[in-house]
C-alpha cells in the first residue's frame, strides 16, 4: 500500500521534499501555514517564490487546511523555520496522534527555550520533558534549488529511534540525493543550527573582501568552537567531522546562494541588519540562531569568539572590520 507522508511548510526544503518523496511512488500532503500559499501552489504546480521552475507531481496534495494535514498519514516532514515551529505545531496539535513520527528538516535553536528543533517538537506536543515521540533531523549539504536540480547530494538523518532514521533514510534517497544515518541526534542538530552562525561570519569576510586565507582560517576555527559546544551537551565530536558539520558548514560558507552567507556578505559590504534581511523571502536562521548560541556557550561554560563576533555585529552595533580586528589581536595561544 502507497505511503502518505505529509509535508509541514511549503518552503524551498519542503517542495524539494516532497518532490522527491513522489519520484519514490509516495502520496504527498505538502500543507502550507498561509491558505492563500497553498491555493496558488495547488493551481499553479509551482513553488513560484521559493523554489521556480520545478514542477509538483500530481501525487502531491497541496493544502492550507490544518484537519486535514496530518490525517491518515505515515510519518511527517517537519520544514518550518526553527523560530515558528512552535506556532506552527500548536496549530497542528489537535490534530496529530500521539507518539506520530516526525523528521525535522530545521537548522536553528529556538531562542529563550534553547531547545533544537526535535525537543521543539516533543515539548509543544507531548509536554515539557516529553522524550518518547519518534523524532529525527534529516541535515547536511543540501541546498535546495541545486538538489531540485538533481545535481548529487549527500546529508544525514538522527534519530532517537532508529527504525525512524532508517525510514526517512529510504523514503528520501534517490540516485542523486544518498541519505546517510546517524545515531547522534543531538550533534546532527547543534551542527545544522551552529553552521549558520559560521556562514554569516564568512559572508561578512566576502563582503569585505578579506581574502580566501581568511575564510579558510575562519571554517577551521568555526568548525572548533561549534564542535566544542556539541560535545559539552552530550554529542559526538565525530559527527561535526561529517555531512552534518564539515560538510554542511563548507556548502554553507562558500554557495554563493546561501541564505546565511548571502546575509553576512550585504552585512560586510556596509548594508543595514534590517535591509539585508528584508532584501530575501526566506528565513536567515542564522540570525536568530546566533543570539541563542551565545546564550547556549555561556549556561554550558564553552568559549565561543567567532559566534561573539557575529553576535556583536548583529545585535552590539560593532563594526565589520573592528570585530575581525579583535579575532585577530586575541591573546596568542596553542591551535589544540
Amino acid at each position: 500500500m502507497q505511503k502518505t507522508i505529509a509535508i509541514i511548510g511549503d518552503g524551498a526544503m519542503g517542495t524539494v521534499c516532497a518532490i522527491m518523496l513522489a519520484e519514490n511512488g509516495c502520496r504527498v500532503r505538502l500543507w502550507s501555514a498561509f491558505p492563500a500559499a497553498a491555493e496558488l501552489l495547488a493551481r499553479t504546480r509551482e513553488n513560484r517564490r521559493f523554489l521556480p521552475g520545478h514542477r509538483l507531481s500530481e501525487a502531491v496534495e497541496v493544502t492550507g487546511e490544518e484537519a486535514q494535514a496530518l490525517a491518515g498519514v505515515a510519518v511527517a516532514i517537519s520544514a518550518v523555520p526553527t523560530q515558528f515551529m512552535r506556532g506552527v505545531w500548536q496549530r497542528l496539535k489537535p490534530h496529530c496522534p500521539r507518539a506520530f513520527p516526525i523528521c525535522s528538516v530545521a537548522k536553528g535553536i529556538e531562542n529563550h527555550t534553547l531547545l533544537r528543533p526535535t525537543q521543539i517538537l516533543q515539548d509543544v506536543l507531548d509536554g515539557p520533558g516529553a522524550a518518547n515521540r519518534p523524532v529525527g533531523a534529516l541535515s547536511g549539504p543540501s541546498i535546495a534549488p541545486e538538489v531540485a536540480r538533481k545535481l548529487p547530494a549527500t546529508i544525514t538523518v538522527a534519530a532517537n529511534d532508529a527504525a525512524l532514521a532508517e525510514e526517512i533514510q529510504l523514503l528520501l534517497s534517490r540516485p542523486y540525493f544518498r541519505v546517510y544515518t546517524n545515531a547522534d541526534l543531538i550533534g546532527v542538530e547543534i551542527a545544522g543550527a551552529t553552521k549558520n552562525v559560521i556562514a554569516i561570519a564568512a559572508g561578512i569576510l566576502d563582503g569585505l573582501a578579506a581574502g580566501d586565507n581568511a575564510k579558510a582560517a575562519l571554517v577551521t576555527r568555526g568548525l572548533a568552537e561549534i564542535t566544542r559546544l556539541g560535545v559539552a551537551m552530550g554529542a559526538r565530536m565525530e559527527t561535526f567531522y561529517g555531512l552534518a558539520g564539515v560538510g554542511d558548514l563548507v556548502t554553507t560558507c562558500i554557495s554563493p546562494i546561501g541564505r546565511n552567507r548571502s546575509f553576512g556578505e550585504a552585512i560586510g559590504r556596509g548594508r543595514k541588519i534590517e535591509e539585508a534581511l528584508a532584501a530575501t523571502d526566506s528565513v536567515v536562521e542564522g540570525v536568530a540562531t546566533t543570539a541563542s548560541v551565545i546564550e547556549l556557550s555561556a549556561k554550558v561554560g564553552v568559549e565561543m569568539p567567532i559566534t561573539r563576533a557575529v553576535h556583536d555585529v548583529l545585535f552590539a552595533g560593532r563594526a565589520p572590520r573592528d570585530a575581525i580586528a579583535e579575532l585577530m589581536t586575541r591573546p596568542l595561544k596553542s591551535e589544540c
